[in-house]
């Protein structure tokens, strides 16, 4: 696989992930015990950090590239297109 299509393929993850990670540590002010300031919506998050989810989306998102690449080296999948399929491309 080339190296460019591993990237590509670590930013589908990276993008994908980021929406399960961002929910985690996410508290509202009145879980924190603290009154919500003046024109922020309630469900806001108190202390939002976002480097904190870069972090934690990289790192899940690199795991799940390392078990991508692992299950495409051993040949569990393959992403080569099929002759018959091939013959339909316009």
């Amino acid at each position: 696989m080339r190296w460019f299509s591993l990237v590509a393929i670590y930013f589908l993850f990276w993008f994908i992930t980021l929406f399960v990670v961002l929910p985690f540590s996410a508290r509202t002010a009145e879980e924190a015990g603290e009154k919500p300031m003046i024109g922020h919506a309630e469900s806001a998050p108190h202390d939002f950090r976002p480097w904190t989810v870069v972090w934690r989306t990289s790192l899940v998102a690199a795991v799940l590239l390392a078990a991508f690449w692992f299950v495409h080296a051993e040949g569990w999948i393959d992403v080569q297109i099929s002759s018959a399929a091939a013959g339909r491309i316009p």
